[in-house]
């Protein structure tokens, strides 16, 4: 199994990397970075891009995929409607325009998050636009979608969050980690690269896979 992964200097993004290389199932893990991510592996083949707003300069470079995990994300504080909405709506589009092109047999996972409105019609800014992404993902015609709305991420395997903030709350939380594991809700960077990876050869039928889905997936197939 070949897969493209975006984000992967991100906590979440990192922590599905991780698995995919674990994982025997995957052969190829293809890296769409804007930054080089450091690490040396035989599955990894990393690409730089600055302008992911446009994908088309790498039409060459995204055939031949049978799964892509778009963990690329920002955080909408500080951010006008403008910016957010094109760091999320519209890089998530660009790439999704030229891989359906190139491998509309795939299957797309797009790392959303708890609180998103499906409906594009809700008070929330960045709620809206997400659940905007969503739908364009859910609704391209990729031969499987999926939107992951994880709540609380528990890192794993020496993954950090990138942003100061978050790595001081986790810090701080860290001594409750084995307790909060137990929550159903709750789930890990690993889970969440552990279902996706399912999710490829194992279709479920709902498509908005919230912590307690990962959970279940993991758990279920062993994992």
């Amino acid at each position: 199994m070949k897969v493209i992964i975006t984000g992967s200097t991100g906590m979440v993004g990192k922590g599905v990397l991780l698995e995919c290389l674990e994982d025997d199932k995957i052969s190829e893990v293809l890296l769409i970075n804007r930054t080089p991510i450091g690490i040396s592996h035989p599955k990894i083949k990393e690409v730089i891009h600055k302008d992911f707003t446009n994908f088309l300069p790498l039409r060459d470079r995204l055939s031949g995929y049978d799964a892509c995990f778009h963990c690329m994300g920002v955080s909408s504080a500080g951010m006008s409607h403008e910016q957010y909405y094109k760091l999320t709506y519209i890089v998530t589009e660009s790439l999704a325009n030229l891989l359906y092109e190139l491998n509309h047999d795939m299957t797309f996972i797009y790392v959303s998050g708890e609180g998103t409105d499906g409906s594009e019609k809700g008070k929330s800014n960045w709620a809206r636009v997400k659940g905007k992404t969503e739908n364009l993902i859910l609704n391209k015609g990729f031969k499987d979608a999926y939107a992951f709305r994880p709540g609380v991420i528990l890192p794993e395997k020496g993954v950090v969050s990138k942003t100061r903030l978050y790595r001081i709350i986790y810090q701080l939380m860290y001594p409750f980690f084995p307790i909060l594991k137990k929550l159903k809700s709750v789930t890990t960077s690993s889970k969440i690269g552990k279902a996706m990876i399912i999710l490829v050869e194992k279709p479920y039928d709902a498509k908005i896979i919230r912590g307690q889905d990962i959970n279940l997936l993991v758990s279920k197939y062993n994992f």
